[in-house]
């Protein structure tokens, strides 16, 4: 079986020693290695994947009691369980539902949940549980307490905004900490909110683009994991900035999921330290 192996410390020498000297005892097979410091901050950051055969908890102790102060998180490779969250945009949703179905993205969509009904056909012919969760009439708070139901019968590892047009409240995002992937289109830090796109046009702006982003408390505002851009003119209107923005989405969209869902990703503040 193949294993990710997560380490973050405080830089100090022979780390890298120390922790493959572990693997080594225990018989496991290093197969790709990834270490970086951040000499600001002097942090550590190291990915390793590796095979063989473990006891998760044992190689995790050993490691801690090896070096202490370290944080390590150990996965077994695999298919993360995702919830796709969304509202009534199909590009974005198309796009992942396709990549999962030809295994493109290591994740299993369990279930979509929205606030609208038009893209339930669409879901359902990929045979995916669709859950329809209007918010008309209900404040902020009745209506997530009902995605919180509807969601929580999957256990998802992850939540994927894929266009869900609607602000999560700090109660719900801290049920799942570090765990929303969210999309916005435009290049964050600019244009946050709704409309970035009339943002733009009204700036005269010359690139658009996209952010994958952790979802935190702040709109807009959490760890990025990855952004694209496009070229545009005085000619495009604000519905064309919108329609050539689809395609950077989905591509800037699927391209974090692979990064989060194959371990890449480590959460360092405010920022992220990815291995490519």
């Amino acid at each position: 079986m193949t294993y990710h192996l997560l380490i973050e410390a405080a830089d100090r020498m022979g780390l890298v020693h120390a922790i493959s000297g572990v693997l080594y005892d225990f018989g496991l097979n290093i197969e790709q290695n990834n270490e970086y410091v951040d000499k600001e901050h002097k942090r550590f950051f190291m990915r390793t994947e590796f095979s063989g055969s473990i006891d998760q908890d044992l190689v995790v102790r050993t490691l801690k009691d090896r070096l202490p102060d370290i944080k390590v998180s150990l996965f077994p490779k695999s298919r993360k369980k995702v919830v796709l969250m969304v509202t009534k945009e199909a590009h974005c949703l198309g796009d992942l539902l396709i990549r999962a179905r030809y295994h493109e993205l290591d994740m299993d969509i369990q279930a979509v949940v929205s606030n609208r009904d038009c893209l339930g056909d669409l879901v359902e012919s990929f045979g995916i549980s669709f859950h329809h969760v209007p918010h008309q009439g209900l404040d902020r708070t009745e209506h997530e307490q009902r995605v919180r139901e509807a969601v929580k019968v999957y256990d998802p590892e992850y939540l994927v905004l894929a266009k869900y047009m609607r602000i999560l409240s700090p109660a719900f995002v801290s049920r799942f900490p570090n765990r929303i992937i969210n999309i916005h289109h435009s290049f964050l830090p600019a244009f946050i909110g709704a409309s970035p796109y009339k943002q733009a046009y009204d700036r005269g702006v010359k690139i658009i683009g996209a952010t994958a982003h952790f979802v935190n408390d702040e709109l807009d505002d959490g760890p990025i994991i990855t952004q694209g851009v496009i070229p545009v003119n005085h000619t495009y209107s604000a519905q064309d900035m919108a329609g050539a923005g689809r395609d950077v989405e989905k591509q800037v969209l699927a391209r974090a999921l692979k990064l989060v869902f194959d371990d890449r990703v480590f959460i360092f503040g405010k920022k992220t330290i990815i291995f490519e």
